[in-house]
């Protein structure tokens, strides 16, 4: 389910000014609130393209390691692995 919420964020010095450049007229943004929105997609991508990347890195060193490493392993065993890392 998909959850508004309301954030208030103060900044000033360099990082304000940074955001001013940013928004308005000369800006590539119309107001701060679409300049949050998109810092927060960018990060969220991030995120997730580094978890696939991660996961791009597990299946290659399976793929490369020897039959013999292989290990049965059931659901519960991937998701108390995956929670450690």
């Amino acid at each position: 389910m998909s959850r508004t919420m309301t954030l208030n964020v103060r900044v000033s010095g360099a990082l304000g000014d940074f955001v001013a450049h940013n928004v308005g007229d000369d800006g590539a943004y119309e107001n701060v609130s679409e300049y949050v929105r998109d810092l927060i997609r960018r990060d969220k991508e991030r995120s997730e393209a580094e978890g696939f990347e991660r996961l791009k890195a597990e299946l290659a060193a399976a793929f490369a390691a020897p039959e013999f490493a292989y290990q049965p392993l059931n659901a519960d065993m991937v998701i108390a692995r995956n929670a450690r890392a």
